[in-house]
């Protein structure tokens, strides 16, 4: 399929909070974000998205406070930017309780949950979910997390290091301990499973000890459909060896095409299909049935919009305080350990009149939608913009940020989406099946091309060792019967 024709997807962009991406918004007039506390907010959000045959539910996670921007919190307390900050695992449940096929991406960062815990509660959402829901895989960026987990900040490249044995963990348990017939349920004998088909992963590495077995029976997918965020040197080497959907935030399209280029090209560096994992870029669109109408949208949005929260928001990505700086200082070689994907972003593009970024021209590209580019138009104008973003820039689609929820959402299921499919670069319907089949219609499972496989029973990166210390020995089943 060619670039022009390429089919377009979409996921809603969203986060178990007040102010997301769009500080100050939740103040506009029918907005809904202040009952993110409630489950029908969410069945809302995840039938609107099932609507519009969204690919899923992208759900942002931050662990800590925004406390760059005049080292302190009270930006992000006065703004609500991202805090108060509610757990984004059990939304999944929710969302795929009233829906049979948008998929649910849900964030966890891995340095602050340990791999044995935090693979059964992948397991558990698959169950679930049937099979519907993605982990988008995080390496954390904000100081305050780790003040507040007693532990030290790594390095940005070593939090990857780290992040690459947990995947090790999670492979392990999820796809290399039960084997696919180890229930048998034999309602004769009574045994439910064959033990000996339940592997110990023995797995002892540098940063995690992990012997023993799985704690759940294989889900629909073993390990959801994995997501990462993160376009950093050394996050492009970790999303091209793991991921199968990657999320990005360039500012302008001229730099959407370079930093995809350069996530291809990492793709095939690591042995990999270049188009094997699809890339989302994050956007915003405020649209309406007349070109008019959205802009003059676009303009009342923009009065609510917060500068403080904005530059609270850029502060914690770019890992700067941003209040030590004038407006017009140029936001060049800043050094960072934080979101380095932005920092770069920022360093090797333009503004639209082709200026080095400065703080005042952040302030106005973040306002709404934070660094994404903002499609702004009629829905024959916003879809012709969509089509040459991705036309000139290889993406695959886009995490669409909201100004105002869920009306953002609403208004691209209204306007945007029967557009694209008149153009017939956007599904009529989905796919059957779990969210990975949906997404790139090879079966539920990884497939053995990807770097989990070799984790499975008798793979090449198997540890298993189910007698060491595991009180296993090799028995039949006569050696366990009693006679009473």
């Amino acid at each position: 399929m060619s670039k022009k024709t390429k089919i377009i997807s979409f996921n809603a962009f969203e986060m178990n909070c007040i102010s997301h991406l769009s500080p100050g918004l939740w103040r506009y007039p029918n907005d809904q974000a202040l009952h993110y506390k409630d489950i029908e907010y969410w069945q809302n959000i995840a039938k609107i998205a099932e609507q519009g045959l969204f690919d899923a539910v992208f759900i942002a996670d931050v662990l800590g406070v925004y406390d760059l921007y005049g080292s302190n919190d009270i930006g992000a307390l006065k703004t609500a930017l991202q805090v108060p900050v509610n757990d984004p695992t059990q939304l999944a449940v929710i969302g795929a309780s009233v829906t049979k096929h948008v998929g649910f991406g849900v964030t966890a960062g891995v340095p602050f949950e340990h791999p044995y815990p935090f693979a059964r509660r992948l397991s558990t959402l698959d169950h679930l979910t049937k099979g519907r829901v993605g982990w988008n895989i995080v390496t954390g960026y904000l100081p305050s997390a780790n003040k507040n987990m007693g532990a030290s900040e790594l390095p940005h490249d070593e939090r990857y290091e780290l992040a690459d044995e947990y995947m090790e963990v999670i492979y392990k348990l999820l796809e290399g301990s039960w084997e696919d017939d180890a229930v048998i349920l034999d309602r004769e004998s009574g045994d439910f499973a064959d033990p000996s088909k339940i592997h110990h992963i023995g797995h002892h590495g540098k940063y995690f000890d992990v012997p023993g077995i799985h704690l759940c029976e294989p889900s629909i997918q073993r390990t959801p459909v994995l997501f990462q965020a993160g376009n950093s040197t050394r996050g492009r080497k970790f999303a091209a060896t793991h991921a199968e959907a990657i999320f990005i935030a360039p500012p302008t399209k001229e730099y959407a095409k370079i930093a995809i280029k350069q996530v291809r090209d990492a793709l095939l560096a690591a042995g990999r299909d270049p188009y094997s994992a699809k890339i989302y870029c994050l956007a915003t669109i405020i649209t309406d049935s007349t070109q008019d109408l959205a802009q003059a949208k676009y303009n009342d949005l923009l009065k609510y919009a917060s500068t403080e929260g904005a530059l609270v928001l850029n502060s914690g990505w770019l890992g700067v305080d941003l209040s030590r700086y004038n407006l017009d200082d140029p936001l060049t070689n800043i050094k960072s350990n934080a979101m380095i994907a932005q920092v770069e972003a920022l360093d090797n593009s333009t503004t639209e009149s082709g200026k080095v970024w400065t703080l005042r021209d952040l302030i106005k590209l973040t306002g709404i939608g934070c660094q994404g580019p903002k499609f702004v138009g009629s829905p024959s104008q916003v879809c012709d913009m969509l089509q040459e973003f991705v036309a000139y820039s290889d993406a695959d689609g886009f995490n669409l940020a909201y100004a105002t929820t869920p009306t953002t959402f609403s208004d691209v299921v209204e306007f945007i989406v029967p557009e694209l499919q008149k153009r017939g670069v956007y599904k009529q319907e989905y796919t059957q099946g779990s969210l990975r089949h949906k997404l790139f219609g090879k079966g539920d499972r990884l497939g053995h091309d990807h770097i989990a496989s070799q984790y499975r029973v008798n793979g090449a990166k198997s540890s298993i060792n189910d007698y060491a210390g595991t009180g296993r020995r090799q028995f039949t089943k006569k050696d366990i019967e009693y006679v009473i």
